[in-house]
Formats: structure tokens, sequence, C-alpha cells
């Protein structure tokens, strides 16, 4: 069954006359995704890949039905875009855009949360229910349909991690990127309550990093809250503290705070066994699934 998106996403792509917006949109596309609308301001009937284009959000709920919407406008317009969508009730409002800016990241988060949205991102990879739909920039051929949900803080780990649980033949039932910003939409606690729901999730991976404290809330909530199998991988043991490695937040604290370490330490502390390495994820599902 998955979580989020499914066979019932009705896709509108913001920004979809720009070059990533075009080379995404065809990928989604090709992988099934049911793609109804663009829209790009100034670009009203035009058309990309054969998908109408619209100068508004609302006019492509209206003309099309769309209820879901991925962003790839230049972080400048962003906040502008997400909020359009979320005005006009799509649901989720995936923001792959990077380098938002924190106040109209928090702006955004605000509206959303007014509106009840989801919001998945910014700066994240998006969201695949294999099989069904892709709503983001990950590559089509290395997810498979399976009963472990993915969720994470990385896109590269997570292709990573994803191609070597596929080898050992274990699919996803929903696989989504956070996003790599200080402030984002959903969080792991977020996701893991739909996991928790969804009756084809067996188990969950869940694959964090340096920075902040979203890790250590995650295994609070997983030692009081959630009954399905967690593993979990944490990348950054050995950065430096003070220097942003990768995402903006991904950052150790000058005094130590969001180390990988901490991290281990805490989701070991309540059960959840953490992998050395990226390709020891599906080695660790065998012992618990």
């Amino acid at each position: 069954m998955g979580i989020i998106v499914g066979k019932n996403t009705r896709l509108v792509v913001q920004g979809i006359t720009g070059t990533q917006g075009r080379a995404h949109t065809k990928m989604m596309n090709k992988y099934g995704t049911n793609i109804v609308a663009g829209v790009t301001p100034g670009k009203g009937g035009e058309e990309v890949e054969g998908i109408p284009v619209f100068n508004t959000v609302e006019k492509a709920k209206e003309e099309k039905d769309a209820n879901a919407s991925i962003v790839f406008v230049p972080a400048p317009f962003a906040k502008s875009a997400a909020m359009e969508a979320i005005t006009a009730g799509m649901d989720p409002v995936v923001i792959i855009t990077e380098g938002v800016p924190v106040h109209d990241s928090t702006k955004i988060m605000r509206w959303g949360e007014i509106h009840g949205t989801t919001i998945i991102g910014p700066n994240t990879p998006g969201i695949i229910t294999p099989g069904k739909t892709k709503v983001g920039i990950m590559p089509n051929h290395i997810f498979k349909e399976g009963n472990v949900g993915l969720v994470s803080r990385s896109g590269t780990l997570t292709y990573e991690i994803v191609n070597s649980m596929v080898k050992e033949g274990y699919g996803q039932t929903t696989a989504l990127g956070l996003g790599g910003d200080p402030i984002v939409g959903l969080n792991f606690i977020d996701v893991l309550k739909m996991f928790e729901k969804d009756d084809e999730t067996e188990a969950v991976v869940l694959v964090g990093e340096i920075g902040g404290s979203a890790e250590e809330k995650a295994a609070r909530h997983i030692e009081k809250s959630f009954d399905k199998p967690v593993v979990a991988y944490i990348a950054g043991r050995t950065a430096p503290k003070g220097k942003r490695m990768g995402h903006a937040g991904a950052i150790v604290s000058e005094s130590g705070t969001g180390t990988a370490e901490s991290k281990i330490k805490t989701f070991e502390s309540v059960g959840v066994k953490v992998a050395r390495m990226p390709s020891d994820i599906a080695t660790m599902l065998d012992r618990v699934i």
C-alpha cells in the first residue's frame, strides 16, 4: 500500500518548463507517475512531454483535478511556489529546491501547518512508492516493491542502501527523503507513525546523519510507541566539529551536540541496531524480519 503517494496521486509539476523540471517530468512520467499538469507563470497554454502547462496551481487544480505538487522552482521563488500549492490544497507538497533561505522555509512550514498540508523537503530527493508512483528525482530502476519502509535525511545514501537491499531481495513499501536542510516538513517521527499504520510495512530502515536531534527524538519515539523492527545507519562518524558536511543541516555544533556517536548510542540504548556500513543494512534486516 505504501504511504503518502500512490495510484491516486494526481501531480502538478511547478517549474515544469525549467531544465530540471522538464528532465524529471520525463523521468517521473516514464515511471508511471500520473502527472496531470505543469505550472509556470506566463507559460500557460504550452505543453511539456504532452502535459498541459498552466499559469497557476489553482487553475491546474480546477482544470485537471491535481491534488499533489512537486516544486522545481529556484530558491528565491520557492517560498511563493510552495505557499501557492498549499493554498490551492495540494497534499503532499514536495520541495526539491536546495538553498531555500531559512526564514522562507519557516514561513512555508507555518503555512503548511495552518492548512494541514504534508510537506516533504526542502532539499529532498522526494518520495517513491515503488510500482505505483514517484514524486521526486531518485533513479527509477533501483527501487522494487516490497515490505520495508525507508526514511532518510540523505538522498545519495538512500540510493546506495536501496540498491544493496534490492540485491538481497528486500523491496520497499515507500522510500522518502526528509531533506537535508535545518528546517524541513516531515520528520522521522511523522513518517514512523505512518509506517506503523501501513499494513504492508513490516520493518523500517532509518538513515540519519550528523546535526540536530531528529534521530534522538526518533529513538525515544521508537522506544515508547513503535512496534515494528527498525534498523538504522548514521552518516558522519568522522565529521569535525563546526564544519558543514554536505547538507545545510549536517553540522556538529562546537558544543559537540549532533554527533554521530550520540545518535548511534541513543539508538542502541533503545534496541535499534545501527549499521557500520550502508551495505550492512540488508544483513541486519535478515535478523529482524
